[in-house]
Order: C-alpha cells, then sequence, then structure tokens
C-alpha cells in the first residue's frame, strides 16, 4: 500500500467527522492495485494511476464523498459513480457498512480506471 506521510499529517491535522470511513475508503483504493499513489492536491488527499482518479470533497460532513475526475470515461456498470456531468463523478459512502456493502464496486471503478489508462 503506498500510504503517503502527507496524505496522513493531512488527515489527523483535518480531525474530520468521518475520518475512519475516510480512511477506510483510502485503504480500499490503496490495496486495489500496487501502483496507485496518493498525494495533497488543491487542498485535497487525491488518488492517482498515470494521472488523477479521485479525490476526496472534504467539505462533506454527512458522508464519504469521493469525486472522480473524470469518471465520465470510466464503465459504471455497477451504478456507484453519480452525476451527469461533462466530466466528473461522484461516490458517495453514508457509513462504515455501506462502505463495506460497496466495497466490490469501488475496487471495479478503481480497476476499470488502471485498464483503461494502462490500454491507452
Amino acid at each position: 500500500m503506498n500510504k503517503n506521510d502527507l496524505v496522513e499529517g493531512y488527515l489527523k491535522k483535518k480531525a474530520h467527522p468521518l475520518t475512519q470511513e475516510i480512511e477506510r475508503v483510502r485503504e480500499i483504493i490503496l490495496n486495489t492495485h500496487p501502483n496507485i499513489e496518493e498525494t495533497i492536491k488543491r487542498s485535497s488527499p487525491t488518488f492517482m494511476y498515470k494521472g488523477n482518479i479521485a479525490s476526496f470533497f472534504m467539505n462533506a460532513k454527512k458522508h464519504v464523498s469521493l469525486m472522480f475526475h473524470k469518471g465520465a470515461l470510466i464503465e459504471n456498470s455497477n451504478g456507484i459513480l453519480e452525476g451527469d456531468g461533462k466530466e466528473a463523478r461522484t461516490a458517495k459512502f453514508k457509513d462504515m457498512k455501506n462502505i463495506e456493502d460497496r466495497k466490490e464496486d469501488l475496487e471495479a471503478i478503481i480497476l476499470a480506471w488502471v485498464k483503461m489508462k494502462d490500454e491507452a
């Protein structure tokens, strides 16, 4: 797992009310593929693989919000990505149970991004 010390420090300092849930989503994403990395971009933890995959929207307080920058390009057959914008899509998780229930869906979205980038 490619945890980044900058992200660790950011999350500790931020003290978000859903820190445990954010950490679980983070863990799932980083464990999905060994080459996924994370950093802080525009004041948000961001996941990357041959470009930006997704960033946490840290202002959401009632759910974990993960914005996929080019989510419209990702195969979304499991319906985890919401929105109809030109490029971005969002995955939202309301609690730890919801995260665990959607774990495989989140992993599938991450792997779809990796496949798309590897085929480009």
